[in-house]
């Protein structure tokens, strides 16, 4: 794979507790210790999010820290676009990043500190760490520090993050002594999910978050405390193998037991807690047994087999131009479609969709899905309240 021209790229350094896994180690201290057994991995996703990073903060330097040329930036970004996995869409995903940092500058009188890709120090609170903050911003005794994430899997949330939170104390550090700060805000930003969120925390609680979490940090540096199982389980490298955790999900049989013969809906809000995770875990335990098996170790009682293929055809213009020449009409070789309403979104852009096509878009209610109560969409119900029940009430005898 074609390498990224930009420094940072080409020599990939990894903090053992790093700010982007703090999430996992915080809540299980011995995991990355445990992770030091298995490989750095990276996956394609992992390449088109460093891309899109390396566009972004092209476009920012440009306006912030190193004004250049059309010409030089040009032949900058044509060198990114030659990536094998450059698309189209990472212009204008890269944009919206860009002009939420705009919109910020933009607040102040007098033209704010900025900073790019700036390397951070989080070693006064976790051993050997250190990280990149995506952007930092100070003016008028406020510090800002974005994130910009190109992922489009789940949302993310930028309270009580703490890979936010120890990037927003490596600012502080690197910056005490130039600037007077007396909040911080951490932002996220992520484009493909039309998700920007953005916490506030006053510098002082910020650092008092930093030393709380000092004793547990210093654990997970000597690999001590015991394997926690939960949500941060899914960023761990270790989680097909890890035995604490296939504990925690085969307790599922403990519920074979329960009495009385029918469960209570509280029984049911936990067991499908622990069957969701149990899901996950599962597909995981399969994608590691395949792993090993396609390399010649054996898992008893599995082995690994041809899947289901689909058939295509070698060269498909010659195939058809075999049929036209068997006299097979070429209309009826193609099928003409519209594009999809996200495809004309990403034609137009935002601004100008809606200026355009808004009132040509309807989006129906979606059918009713169960998700955990800790999923940010409104909960929904089937239940006449009080007010519509009395509403009908009031009709029909108004009808009468």
């Amino acid at each position: 794979m074609m390498a990224l021209p930009i420094a940072k790229e080409e020599i990939r350094e990894h903090a053992i507790l790093s700010a982007s896994g703090a999430y996992k180690w915080l809540h299980c201290t011995p995991s990355a210790r445990l992770e030091e057994q298995f490989p750095e991995t990276t996956s394609v996703y992992a390449e088109e999010g460093c891309l899109a990073h390396a566009i972004a903060e092209l476009k920012l330097r440009k306006l912030y820290t190193e004004p250049m040329g059309t010409r030089k930036f040009n032949a900058a970004l044509k060198k990114l676009q030659a990536h094998e996995l450059y698309q189209e869409e990472m212009l204008h995903y890269t944009d919206a990043y860009v002009e939420f940092i705009q919109s910020i500058v933009h607040q102040f009188n007098t033209p704010p500190h900025v900073a790019i890709e700036k390397r951070l120090d989080l070693r006064s609170y976790v051993p050997e760490s250190f990280g990149t903050g995506d952007c930092i911003i100070i003016g008028g005794r406020t510090l800002h520090i974005i994130d910009f994430k190109y992922g489009k899997g789940v949302p993310v949330t930028a309270e009580d993050n703490p890979q936010m939170l120890l990037y927003a104390l490596g600012a502080l550090d690197a910056y005490w002594m130039l600037y007077e700060i007396d909040s911080v805000m951490m932002s996220i930003v992520q484009p493909r999910l039309d998700n920007t969120d953005t916490d506030e925390m006053c510098a002082a609680d910020l650092r008092g978050w930093g030393e709380s979490i000092k004793p547990i940090a210093q654990r997970a540096w000597n690999g001590e405390g015991e394997c926690v199982p939960g949500e941060h389980c899914r960023f761990c490298k270790a989680k097909a193998q890890c035995r604490a955790r296939s504990e925690a999900h085969t307790a599922l049989e403990a519920f074979d037991g329960k009495l009385p013969p029918l469960l209570s809906n509280e029984e049911i809000g936990d067991i499908l807690k622990r069957a969701q995770q149990l899901k996950t875990w599962v597909s995981q335990l399969e994608e590691y047994a395949l792993s090993e098996v396609l390399i010649g170790n054996e898992i008893p009682g599995w082995k690994a087999v041809e899947g289901r293929s689909i058939r295509q055809f070698v060269d498909t213009d010659a195939a058809f131009k075999v049929m036209k020449a068997a006299g097979y009409d070429e209309a009826l070789l193609y099928e003409r479609k519209p594009i999809t309403l996200t495809s004309v979104e990403k034609l137009l852009g935002k601004s100008k969709f809606n200026e355009l096509l808004i009132e040509h878009v309807n989006k129906p209610p979606g059918k009713p899905t169960l998700v955990p109560e800790s999923d940010n969409r409104e909960a929904i119900t089937n239940k006449t309240t009080a007010e519509e029940a009395f509403g009908k009430t009031d009709e029909g005898r108004n009808e009468k």
